[in-house]
């Protein structure tokens, strides 16, 4: 049986997108193909180099290894991806690898009264699985995480992707033919997208994959969450908006604020609100900013 490297695995509120305030097991997989090094720059910005904050955490863990004993003493970064310990492979030693029988264990440990559906109110808990890029590798694993996970009473799925990874064969015909075994439907299956914009310091091309968000949409619900700072962002939005729908997607498109962190989030949240009311896009806030300061296991 394959086995799955993750970083973290923890019960919260949904802070972001369509879901936002839903209670959620998440699933944060190891590994992403992009590093995200800042978010807020002005488009013609060139990063070649590191994130300069990463870099100093992975040189004060070679020089004092006994500094960050466990993944939650790693701090959250104010500039770039806010879950860089799973996309640098320098903390590729703090994941979990584990498979899918025992981490469908773990979940039900995690929800109340150990049940993915609430009896008194018959709410359900969804399955966040994120990254890093969830993508990336593990597909291979998914099927027989989501089939224990939903024997137990699973029955919403959640992917959060950067929208740049190709659905695998084996993974689309389980999408299509087996998912729907246990009563699930297309509804209960959900691709959140986060495409980088340039203010992240990924190219354009590398970044924005229409073609491949569309085949996301051909098996599950499928919606576009943009981290933008500046009304040169919402711009590369609308640029990006426009090639997305012309490859045929059709799904619901949110703004959101960039910032891991209190003081940089709270600097965009007005802004970024006006924006999309003046654009027509929808406005996702980062709940777990406004609550936990976005620490590890929220």
């Amino acid at each position: 049986m394959s086995k799955l490297h993750y970083t973290e695995l923890f019960y919260s509120l949904q802070g972001e997108g369509k879901f936002t305030g839903v209670p959620s097991i998440f699933l944060r997989t190891f590994g992403c193909n992009f590093r995200c090094k800042n978010f807020g720059l002005d488009r013609d910005t060139e990063i070649t180099g590191p994130n300069l904050e990463v870099e100093k955490i992975i040189k004060v863990i070679k020089e004092t290894p006994s500094y960050y004993k466990t993944f939650a003493d790693l701090p959250i970064v104010r500039t770039g991806c806010d879950s860089y310990s799973s996309a640098y492979p320098n903390f590729k030693g703090y994941a979990c690898k584990e498979d899918p029988s025992e981490i469908v264990e773990k979940m039900l440990a995690l929800l109340p009264n150990n049940r993915w559906v609430n009896k008194e109110n018959n709410n359900d808990t969804h399955l966040v699985i994120t990254g890093g890029e969830p993508l990336l590798g593990w597909q291979r694993v998914y099927p027989e995480l989501i089939r224990l996970a939903q024997q137990r009473g699973l029955r919403n799925v959640t992917f959060e992707t950067n929208g740049t990874q190709e659905l695998t064969s084996d993974f689309v015909t389980y999408l299509f033919e087996e998912y729907t075994r246990f009563g699930r439907n297309y509804d209960q299956l959900t691709f959140s997208v986060s495409p980088k914009l340039p203010c992240s310091g990924e190219k354009w091309s590398d970044a924005i994959k229409p073609d491949v968000v569309r085949e996301y949409e051909l098996v599950g619900n499928t919606y576009l969450k943009f981290v933008v700072a500046t009304e040169q962002d919402v711009e590369d939005v609308d640029r990006a908006v426009a090639e997305y729908r012309a490859a045929g997607f059709g799904g619901q498109v949110y703004l959101m604020p960039a910032g891991g962190l209190p003081e940089a989030y709270h600097l965009n949240t007005t802004q970024v609100a006006e924006l999309a009311l003046r654009k027509g896009y929808r406005y996702s806030p980062r709940l777990q900013v406004d609550i936990w300061r976005n620490a590890w296991g929220t």
